[in-house]
C-alpha cells in the first residue's frame, strides 16, 4: 500500500515563551515491509532542524526556538510504501528460553520501572498461555478487548496499567502496555510501537482518504520454527485484535511510550498552552482495501 501522510500540531500559548526545545519522533521507519519515499518537517516560527538516531534506532529530530513567540506549528508530512508482513514462524517454548533468542531478545524481555505486582496481572499471564508463543499471542490479542472496553478520556498519556486495570476501560497506549506485560512474564521478548493506522469510519470503508490518530501497538519475538532460520518481530494489535498488517505505518519503537512520544518539548515560560493535532492519511495507489474496526 502507498500513503501521503500529514500529521500537523499546532500549540497556542496565553502569552509569549521563550526557550522552547522539542524533540520530535515523526519520521516514518525504513524496515523490511516498509518504505519511505519522501519525508519533511517544516516548523514555523523557523528552526533549525537537527537529527541524530535514539539507541532503539528512531529519527529524532530536535529544534529549539529562543525568541518569544506565542504560537508553535509542526508539520510533518511523508509518503510511505508498506507491504504484508511474512507469515510469522509456529516456533516452540524450547526455542524461546534458547541462547539465540536471548541473544536477540536483550532489554525486551526484562520488566520496566513501574510495572505492576498486582494479582489480576497475574491472572492475565496464565490466561494467555497457549502451546507455543505465536498461539499465546494470538490469545493477548482477543483477552485483552475481551477484558477491557476501549474508551478515551478516563485514562492519560501517563497512566499505568494499574490505571487500566482500575478502570476496566483504556485507549490503544494501555492496551499496548498491558500486552508488553503478559508477554514479558511469559518469556517473549516485546517492544511498544508508535506509528499510524490506516482505518477509515465505520461504514466507509473504501474511503481513500480518513482522520486518523496516531496509534500504539507492539512487537514480539518470535521464535524460529523446526526448520530453523532467525526470530522473527512480529507486528500485534490488542485494540484491534489482529496482527498488525501493510495498513500499520511505523514510526518506531521501544520498551514503552516514553521511548518514542511523537512530540516532547519543554519552554521557558508561565503560559498555559492549547494543543490541536491531527493526522490525515490518503492511499495514492488503487489496490482493494478492507479496513479494521477503530
Amino acid at each position: 500500500m502507498h500513503f501521503a501522510i500529514r500529521f500537523l500540531t499546532e500549540y497556542r500559548y496565553e502569552s509569549s515563551v521563550t526557550d522552547n526545545l522539542n524533540a520530535l519522533r515523526v519520521k516514518p521507519a525504513t524496515t523490511a515491509t516498509q518504505r519511505v519515499d519522501d519525508f519533511g518537517v517544516r516548523v514555523e516560527p523557523q528552526a533549525r532542524l537537527h537529527q541524530h538516531l535514539d539507541y532503539y534506532g528512531t529519527q529524532v529530530i530536535e529544534f529549539g526556538i529562543a525568541k518569544p513567540h506565542d504560537h508553535l506549528s509542526i508539520d510533518v508530512r511523508a509518503r510511505v510504501a508498506t507491504s504484508a508482513p511474512p507469515r510469522p514462524p509456529e516456533g516452540s517454548w524450547t526455542a524461546a528460553e534458547g541462547a539465540a533468542y536471548r541473544g536477540r531478545a536483550v532489554e525486551f524481555l526484562l520488566p520496566y520501572e513501574g510495572e505492576p505486582d498486582d494479582l489480576r496481572v497475574d491472572e492475565l499471564v496464565g490466561l494467555v498461555r497457549a502451546d507455543t508463543p505465536l498461539g499465546t499471542l494470538e490469545r493477548v490479542v482477543q483477552v485483552i478487548p475481551d477484558r477491557f472496553e476501549y474508551r478515551a478520556g478516563v485514562t492519560y498519556v501517563g497512566s499505568k496499567v494499574e490505571d487500566l486495570l482500575d478502570a476496566g476501560a483504556g485507549v490503544c497506549q494501555d492496551f499496548a502496555h498491558l500486552a508488553l506485560v503478559l508477554l514479558r512474564r511469559n518469556g517473549i521478548a516485546a517492544r511498544y510501537v508508535s506509528g499510524y493506522l490506516f482505518a477509515p469510519p465505520e461504514g466507509r470503508e473504501d474511503a481513500d482518504s480518513a482522520e486518523v490518530e496516531t496509534h500504539a501497538w507492539l512487537e514480539a519475538l518470535v521464535p524460529p520454527g523446526g526448520d530453523g532460520g532467525e526470530p522473527l518481530w512480529v507486528g500485534i494489535d490488542p485494540t484491534n485484535r489482529c496482527l498488525a498488517g501493510e495498513r500499520y505505518v511505523k514510526i518506531g519503537h521501544g520498551r514503552h511510550y516514553s521511548d518514542v512520544p511523537p512530540v516532547k518539548g519543554v519552554y521557558r515560560g508561565g503560559a498555559t498552552a492549547e494543543l490541536e493535532a491531527s493526522v490525515r492519511m490518503t492511499r495514492t495507489d488503487t489496490a482493494p482495501r478492507a479496513a479494521p474496526a477503530a
